[in-house]
């Protein structure tokens, strides 16, 4: 009796506490709020389990499970539970690994626990404990964070079963950061790593980036830019790196550093960097073995080479064989990895820009060395807001592809637009390569099951920087989680994905919940409808890529500009890839191509981008292109307008600061898709020479206001 007063005076209080206690919310927690439970019942249930917890075994990842536990139970009891993590074994959670289960639950659940892999984690009720068990070390910490997330989403902890492994075997962040702090594409401020103060210092930030990524079980980042600078090969720059490395090993997060091809020349004085010359080939072999020495687990070197103007093979007439397996051989002793980008091209304008990569790799198929990963962007050309699939996963079979994807938001708005970059992502995993027949998806591809890679890898191009809220807009916290989750597996429902981050990052209210994920699945076409339908591509502004600039063109290289890519003129637009034009559809498997190659059956998705289309012409959907055209630009103005009134119904659900944060996004989104639409539709109109359908708002501007318009400083070049 008295015992059951207790309890109910402590839930009095807590709820008390939560009334008197209400802040405003930065988002520097992200999707590890650990927020108050919302109910008295809720508080109860989860009482009894996050009071009592068993953390069998020792190790600094065993210290990183017990404080967050401790993070955890605090957000979720305001303070006012301290939990009881000892290593008895009766805890109400008991976190081990397999080899210090019970016998009795060792035997009985024998065939789920020969299944866990490496990094793979097992949760469980039984008998009135929630087990979460691993083989190793980072299993227990994924497993945990796991748990949290059942925590957070408010699901019953005696209904838990799963068994865990990721489909793909490292799951990598690049960060585009230099070394004086700017940050390549970067919308959130400047770069988190602050060389001046490393070694000595490791700023909390770290250890914060380091938690949110073992949460979603992202395992290594490269943190410097491709465009590399050498000078991070250096003593001085390693000892900061290995600051780094060590306060992320016990997160289970291996450190990767971008190599500048032309090192040995720039750091050593070597009149070369042929990687075939035998002192170019010793130089990397001593660089590699002194790194090592400063990082044991040192994970390997990201390349961009023959790219932009960053030096590469092509230099000596040698292949990208022969550039990455110079690096792979000095890495192999200690187990490295060489991420070796497709991203090149010639220092002369091809015929079609987006055949390069493909040209040049497919040949070479199977001639790397085993330690070496082709990392292939989504598409073909340049993270544009949407492309067709890359042709290389479905042409390597002997070769280990990874996907690079951007989570920084480049050609997409930058950080003001909330666009929900998983369903471009999905879009792409599930892109059928036809490479072993009908099912041979990207996913399959990536996850090494269709050809039995030896090893598996994906990235994605970090978006944050030292904003309070890591990613500039709010929103752009989920396009990290997203990616993360689908690293782990491919296959996830991207709807459930914006689920759990919506609970996680703001709050389980059904109606908010419900909404938010509405916006959130519908953001990508909205925003292709308001920036480049119909396969539209690269008609962003110059360099900055921030608004429209369908009118860039001249320069140094035609396949910078805008006009080299939409070709419009009066008797048309578009850029016909298919066996009468450039022909870089003959890249793809024949059954791809039989969905591209007739103008009357593809998509109208990717029409533009692989057919040249009269104005006039008539499409499946009943209009002329003009129409068409105009008609989608009209939608995706309308549509941003639509978040925007959703958003604003479910004001009061979630915090002032975020919710507020986000409308006044929603507001610069909706002016800068009319601006796109407006500035577009007077460019190819003089084109088209027709004029604007029924039902698509006139422009308050005229096509030589738009076509003046500049903007300064743009962030992120």
């Amino acid at each position: 009796m008295f015992t059951r007063f207790l309890k109910s005076l402590f839930f009095a209080c807590f709820f008390v506490l939560l009334v008197f206690t209400a802040t405003a919310n930065d988002g520097y927690k992200l999707w590890l709020q650990y927020a108050p439970f919302e109910t008295h019942t809720e508080a109860h249930y989860y009482h009894e389990y996050l009071s009592d917890i068993s953390l069998v075994g020792q190790s600094p990842t065993h210290e990183v499970i017990s404080k967050e536990f401790q993070l955890a139970t605090e957000g979720f009891f305001k303070g006012s539970l301290t939990p009881r993590i000892d290593s008895s074994g009766n805890g109400k959670i008991w976190v081990g690994k397999i080899s210090d289960l019970p016998v009795k639950i060792s035997r009985s659940f024998k065939d789920q626990l020969e299944k866990i892999g490496d990094q793979g984690y097992l949760l469980l009720y039984v008998s009135g404990q929630v087990i979460v068990t691993a083989k190793k070390d980072v299993g227990l910490l994924y497993g945990t964070f796991a748990l949290l997330k059942a925590i957070q989403t408010r699901e019953r902890l005696d209904e838990l079963d799963r068994l865990e492994n990721p489909k793909i075997q490292t799951r990598m962040l690049n960060h585009w950061d230099n070394l004086n702090r700017t940050v390549e594409r970067g919308y959130a401020g400047f770069s988190i790593w602050n060389w001046h103060r490393l070694p000595n210092h490791i700023d909390k930030q770290y250890i914060d980036y380091a938690r949110a990524n073992a949460s979603l079980g992202i395992n290594a980042t490269s943190i410097t830019n491709v465009n590399a600078n050498a000078l991070v090969l250096t003593p001085i720059y390693l000892e900061k790196a290995a600051a780094i490395a060590d306060a992320f090993r016990p997160y289970g997060i291996k450190l990767y550093l971008t190599a500048r091809f032309s090192a040995p020349m720039e750091l050593d004085k070597l009149p070369t960097a042929d990687p075939l010359d035998p002192a170019v080939q010793a130089w990397w072999k001593d660089k590699a073995k002194e790194i090592y020495e400063y990082i044991p687990d040192f994970g390997g070197f990201v390349v961009k080479a023959d790219s932009e103007g960053q030096p590469g093979p092509h230099n000596y007439g040698r292949t990208q064989a022969d550039g990455a397996n110079l690096l792979a051989e000095a890495l192999q002793p200690f187990g490295g990895l060489v991420m070796w980008r497709a991203f090149v091209y010639s220092e002369n304008t091809p015929t079609d820009r987006t055949k390069q990569a493909y040209d040049e790799f497919k040949p070479l198929d199977g001639k790397f060395l085993d330690n070496v990963i082709v990392q292939v962007k989504n598409g073909p050309l340049d993270f544009q807001p949407r492309e067709p699939f890359h042709p290389l996963f479905g042409a390597m079979p002997e070769t280990p592809l990874m996907m690079e994807f951007q989570i920084t938001k480049e050609y997409l708005g930058q950080d003001t637009h909330w666009v929900n970059l998983a369903s471009l992502w999905k879009e792409v995993l599930q892109a059928d390569t036809y490479a072993k027949g009908q099912g041979s998806t990207i996913s399959k591809v990536l996850d090494g099951s269709l050809h039995g890679y030896k090893h598996t890898a994906i990235t994605g191009v970090a978006n944050i920087g030292t904003d309070r809220n890591w990613t500039g807009h709010p929103t752009a916290q989920a396009d990290w989680y997203s990616y993360g989750r689908l690293a782990w597996d491919p296959h996830t429902d991207i709807g459930q994905i914006a689920e759990d981050w919506l609970k996680m990052t703001f709050t389980t209210d059904a109606t908010f919940v419900s909404t938010a994920k509405n916006i959130m699945l519908k953001s990508h076409s909205i925003a292709v409808d308001y920036m480049t339908p119909l396969g539209l591509h690269h008609i962003m502004a110059r360099s900055h890529h921030w608004g429209p600039g369908p009118w860039v063109t001249g320069g140094r290289r035609d396949d910078w500009t805008a006009t080299y890519y939409h070709r419009a003129s009066e008797d048309g637009i578009g850029f016909d890839r298919t066996s009468a034009g450039s022909n870089a559809l003959e890249q793809y498997n024949p059954a791809v191509q039989k969905q591209w190659q007739d103008l009357e059956s593809t998509s109208l998705d990717y029409l533009l981008w692989f057919h040249r289309v009269p104005w006039d012409k008539e499409l499946s959907s009943g209009n002329t292109l003009w129409m068409e055209m105009a008609l989608r630009y009209q939608r995706g103005v309308e549509g941003a307008r639509w978040m925007q009134a959703e958003w604003d119904s479910i004001e009061g659900k979630i915090d002032e600061e975020r919710f507020g944060h986000i409308r006044s996004f929603l507001k610069i989104q909706v002016s800068e898709a009319e601006w796109w639409r407006d500035a577009c539709l007077l460019y190819f109109q003089q084109f088209a020479q027709q004029p604007l359908p029924e039902g698509v708002e006139a422009p308050e501007k005229d096509l030589e206001y738009y076509m003046g318009f500049r903007r300064f400083f743009v962030p992120g070049i």
